[in-house]
């Protein structure tokens, strides 16, 4: 199996990259910039911008791909920021690669999970989180197989193996990028998960004591 991954260089998407290839799936990752460490682990780098449509749809179209998982978001580029445009590049070129699945990762306080954080962390982040509802939204009309996940606050420590994702838009809570790494992969072999919006928490850092039924992928 090989998967396109786009946000590999950092963060959440690098441990998303080790874990699939611990798996032992080929991994092709768009980056901006060279990444000695990327190449190392046996990741194949495809230097470019997801926000350059022509760019993504050639980089996708040059190979067979099975699976896009895309992590990018951040700090804008001459003001344009890539959670909704880079996104609904890589959205339109997966949809002309032909690819089978569509992993997109969001995060909480997005689309009907806006009501799960307090009201003044959604008005502060607002921007952001209106971009990647545009994303998500492109993504469901977009005509793919997908799957979005919407993690809690993220945390860079250890994975914890206590994850877990839900339907709930309702739920709240931190969960640790390692541990979200963890719950994407799994997605992916998972036709349960086809067509789900997944809030990603850890079970033991959820905010209050709310009732929800965890999805199992």
């Amino acid at each position: 199996m090989t998967i396109f991954l786009a946000g590999a260089s950092r963060g959440l998407g690098r441990e998303i990259a080790q874990v699939l290839i611990n798996q032992q799936k080929s991994v092709i990752a768009l980056v901006r910039s060279p990444n000695p460490e990327l190449e190392s682990l046996g990741v194949k780098l495809l230097l470019g911008d997801a926000l350059d449509a022509e760019v993504v749809t050639s980089a996708m179209t040059a190979q067979p791909i099975d699976v896009v998982i895309s992590t990018i978001g951040g700090l804008p580029k001459d003001g344009v920021r890539a959670d909704y445009l880079g996104n609904k590049n890589l959205i339109d070129g997966a949809v002309q690669a032909g690819v089978k699945k569509f992993i997109l990762v969001t995060s909480l306080g997005t689309g009907n999970s806006a009501a799960a954080i307090p009201p003044n962390a959604y008005e502060a982040l607002k921007p952001v989180l209106l971009e990647k509802e545009q994303a998500e939204n492109h993504l469901i009309n977009s005509g793919l197989n997908y799957t979005i996940i919407r993690p809690g606050g993220l945390k860079s420590e250890p994975a914890t193996g206590t994850a877990v994702l839900t339907t709930d838009p309702s739920v709240a809570g931190s969960i640790h990028r390692a541990d979200v790494a963890a719950l994407v992969c799994r997605c992916i072999d998972s036709p349960a998960s086809n067509g789900q919006t997944l809030g990603a928490f850890d079970r033991t850092m959820i905010y209050g004591t709310p009732e929800f039924t965890e999805f199992i992928p």
